[in-house]
């Protein structure tokens, strides 16, 4: 029996995960809906409202045959079987928990929604990042009303990473469902599993109770940047005792206990997951009475923050102690390449203590300009906004790297050096760039955990 499915929430997750899978199961009905009517607009265009390398592709293949996206969310729930929900779920920032808890209140008005609208029996599947045992509470809602209508919750965390998000949902690690452990619950989980099982092996599709899934998403983002804040916790040390972090990465990435990736230092992680799941996690353990639990991850957030305001400081501390009067080009404003994504950039704190000092901050990105300046609407004044890196370095006294866009590394820097004002310095925040090459141009060279090459 083939089941049509609802999205609710035509976001960084709900418009890829939906797409990829209706390419693959062109006998199912998606549909993609959203209250933001020009976010729909952009969905249903040749500009699409977010950028992922290969969603442009995925999308034309499937869209006026099998994906349809909409505004009309009430019809939406009546027509179809299967709901996914994926709609915000930001940190609150007021009552308990602000700073710490995820904001629920779109999540509960999705599933009031989906309870008042339903006419026949649903499987409901949370794909927004929840607080554990947030399923049983959408239970309670949908099973509040008097409609006959039968309704199973069911988890599925989204694994995806901003930048190859595509490749992921064509390829992933693995798939998790979540649900209850009855002949229902478990029917419902696998009606869920023959949908991926179109195209993702049948050994890497995962099946849990609900609160393991919801967990086990929350987890997975906090021990990834948890290595993150690890190494650059350790760059700081090479940094005072001439140690190279690269060189350490790599001694240490290579014991296979431990492995390479994520030990990358730079001026550290951003996106919407990272932060917020890790201070979901916090609140989550603070909730539970489990307060040296909750220190400990606070400290992975804690110590992301200390390495962009050590970045900044690096560079007032080597520019002479002063930047101020002193125009700064940012390379770089997305939180990581291949993607136009800002939400918690490293580059927004960075740009936002630079104009503190009373620099002059020039700001070029391929994808993340308009972004950039819906994030620093009331700094414009000491802010300009450049797409030619090369224009956006000139007359500049020093160039940050915030984001290794691939561009950045085909610069000519020979043009560069001599756009700039001298001595001219190069801070690369993600270790990124040949620096031999641009100290023997001219530059001063700052990075990561690895000792300067200066002429000064």
């Amino acid at each position: 029996m083939n089941r049509n499915i609802l999205c609710i929430g035509a976001g960084y997750v709900g418009g890829p995960t939906m797409a990829m899978i209706a390419k693959k199961c062109p006998d199912i009905r998606v549909t993609v809906v959203d209250i933001n009517e020009s976010r729909i607009a952009a969905w249903q265009s040749d500009q699409l409202p977010i950028y992922e390398p290969g969603l442009d592709e995925v999308v034309r293949e499937a869209r006026g045959h099998n994906l349809f996206f909409s505004t009309e969310i009430e019809k939406g729930i009546e027509e179809n079987d299967i709901i996914f929900v994926s709609v915000n779920t930001p940190t609150k920032t007021f009552g308990r928990g602000a700073g710490r808890a995820a904001d629920l209140q779109y999540w509960e008005k999705t599933a009031r929604q989906i309870l008042k609208h339903a006419r026949s029996d649903k499987i409901v599947v949370e794909k927004s990042t929840l607080p554990v045992r947030t399923a049983a509470a959408m239970e309670r809602i949908l099973l509040s009303g008097q409609t006959g209508v039968r309704f199973d919750v069911l988890s599925n965390p989204e694994f995806l990473a901003e930048g190859t998000a595509i490749a992921d949902l064509e390829s992933p690690d693995r798939v998790l469902i979540g649900g209850r452990e009855t002949p229902e619950g478990r029917a419902a989980v696998d009606v869920l599993a023959d949908i991926y099982a179109h195209w993702v092996p049948r050994e890497k599709i995962l099946t849990t109770n609900v609160w393991s899934s919801e967990l086990s998403k929350l987890t997975a983002n906090a021990f990834l940047a948890q290595r993150v804040s690890s190494i650059n916790s350790i760059s700081a040390l090479c940094e005072a005792t001439e140690a190279d972090v690269g060189e350490v990465a790599r001694a240490i990435g290579a014991d296979s206990r431990i492995g390479a990736r994520f030990l990358n230092a730079g001026v550290g992680f951003g996106g919407s997951c990272f932060k917020k799941d890790i201070l979901n996690l916090v609140y989550l353990c603070e909730s539970y009475g489990l307060h040296e639990c909750a220190a400990y991850w606070r400290q992975v957030v804690e110590m992301n923050e200390f390495q962009q305001e050590r970045f900044v400081e690096r560079m007032l501390r080597s520019m002479f102690n002063t930047i101020a009067g002193k125009r700064i080009a940012l390379f770089g404003f997305a939180f990581k390449a291949n993607t136009g994504d800002t939400r918690e950039t490293p580059a927004l704190s960075i740009a936002r203590d630079l104009i503190e000092e009373q620099a002059e901050v020039v700001i070029t990105d391929p994808k993340a300009l308009d972004n950039a300046r819906r994030d620093l609407a009331g700094c414009d004044q000491r802010i300009t906004y450049e797409a030619d890196p090369m224009r956006a370095a000139e007359g500049a006294h020093a160039i940050a790297l915030i984001t290794d866009w691939p561009e950045y590394a085909a610069l000519d820097f020979e043009q560069v050096y001599g756009r700039m004002e001298k001595p001219a310095f190069v801070f690369d925040g993600r270790n990124y760039l040949d620096h031999t090459a641009l100290f023997h141009i001219g530059f001063n060279v700052y990075s990561v955990g690895k000792a300067p090459l200066t002429h000064l």
